[in-house]
């Protein structure tokens, strides 16, 4: 007889034979938890039953509109001095993450946000010389152009 016929047979055997006991485990009871589908996937709560209120409170943040950086004043400040950032699409204070400068990638930036349009940062302790600055906000990021740190 044909080897390859019986192997064939024996496969679309076993199949069948296999088919309901694993129909029954992949249906589950209606409201079940089953490991890996929705959001225990993820191992992420699931927003049901979760407190409406800070809910309906959570920001809504525009990501269309990508920040720009138009202008940053002075362009040349020293450790410790207030630049003002202009540009536009900052968003709210609420989707505005941050501001870094390229010379000072780790340390954290004292800033305030003023509007869309105007941050007020503070020029991080770093060496003299060519910086940019980036703002992180809803919508993206923005570099200004070169900005220079001068010596304390």
């Amino acid at each position: 007889m044909y080897p390859h016929c019986l192997r064939y047979s024996i496969m679309i055997l076993c199949s069948l034979c296999l088919t309901p006991s694993l129909m029954q485990s992949v249906h589950a009871e209606e409201g079940a938890i089953v490991d890996g589908a929705g959001f225990t996937l993820y191992d992420i709560e699931s927003t049901q039953g979760s407190d409406e209120n800070a809910i309906a409170k959570d920001p809504v943040c525009d990501r269309s509109r990508r920040p720009k950086i138009l202008a940053v004043e002075p362009d040349e400040a020293k450790p410790g001095d207030k630049i003002t950032i202009k540009g536009e699409n900052f968003g709210t204070k609420e989707c505005f993450h941050g501001v870094a400068f390229s010379a000072a990638s780790q340390a954290k930036i004292n800033y305030a946000f003023m509007n869309e349009t105007t941050i007020e940062a503070t020029v991080p302790d770093v060496q003299p010389g060519m910086s940019f600055i980036d703002i992180v906000a809803g919508g993206g990021n923005a570099r200004s152009k070169a900005f220079l740190v001068l010596a304390k």
